[in-house]
């Protein structure tokens, strides 16, 4: 089996493979105060609640965005699994042409869903991710990573907004069901949900028009992810399609081409 990790500034999402095939995932909150130990024995009753053995693991693979976390991955997969992680960073196989300025600048979860992406999806691909922050992701026919934007993700947004006013109370990301509110909190959800929606829908707009200067003529197919995808999704055109687990996909995919 392949035991992939996905470090999130907010999450961190496991996933088994077994022959190809995920057959289970869990969403943990990242800890960076907690010990490879700690971790081990959270993972640990997860293996022993779905009946698998941390014997029946022959690899792994790392991709955080939170480097503090991985060192602890790293001691966890040596100390439980007597592994030594993959992880993805510069050198790793992708099978992309990074056109970034500095390409050791772009995200380890950006680069995943991006080969997920134009494996499962084919190019020209937009990828976008509603985590911590919601990244958007260009990628070519020819798999060259073009670029991208990366803007506050809702929970960010949020979360300034109870901080940074006196009077402005906490509220759930839920769609309010009209733009125009008559309280405090469904006139924050509304700036909130949807004001997203609108950035998320103008970028789109944007980025397909900037692309077409590498894929002239050329259908571009929008696929979201992460734990917000949903919901951004039912409230705009834009997005082909919603896809949960593309980046434990793409890990694995990253993993097939480094395994030897």
């Amino acid at each position: 089996m392949l035991l992939a990790f996905d470090v999130g500034n907010s999450n961190i999402v496991l996933g088994v493979f077994k022959d190809g095939e995920l057959i289970q995932n869990w969403r943990l909150e990242t800890d960076n105060n907690k010990s490879a130990d700690e971790y081990g024995m959270v993972i640990n009753e997860l293996f022993e609640y779905e009946g698998l053995d941390f014997k029946d693991v022959k690899d792994i693979i790392i991709s955080t965005v939170v480097p503090s976390v991985l060192y602890t991955l790293q001691h966890l997969s040596q100390k439980y699994f007597n592994k030594t992680a993959i992880v993805i960073e510069p050198g790793v196989k992708t099978g992309l042409m990074i056109k970034y300025d500095n390409p050791k600048q772009v995200g380890a979860d950006r680069i995943v869903n991006a080969v997920a992406a134009h494996a499962k999806y084919g190019g020209p691909v937009i990828v976008i991710d509603f985590g911590t922050a919601t990244t958007f992701c260009a990628i070519s026919e020819n798999a060259e990573y073009l670029g991208g934007a990366i803007a506050p993700g809702l929970k960010i947004s949020s979360e300034a907004l109870f901080e940074k006013t006196a009077k402005l109370p906490k509220v759930e990301l839920e769609e309010p069901g009209n733009v125009i509110c008559r309280n405090t909190i469904e006139s924050m959800q509304s700036g909130l949900v949807y004001g997203h929606m609108g950035m998320v829908d103008y970028i789109i707009k944007r980025m397909k028009e900037e692309m077409a200067e590498y894929c002239p003529g050329k259908d571009i197919q929008v696929i979201a992810t992460g734990g917000l995808s949903g919901m951004i999704d039912a409230g705009i055109d834009s997005i082909d399609y919603v896809d949960k687990m593309l980046t434990l996909e793409g890990l694995k995919l990253i993993y097939e081409k480094n395994k030897k």
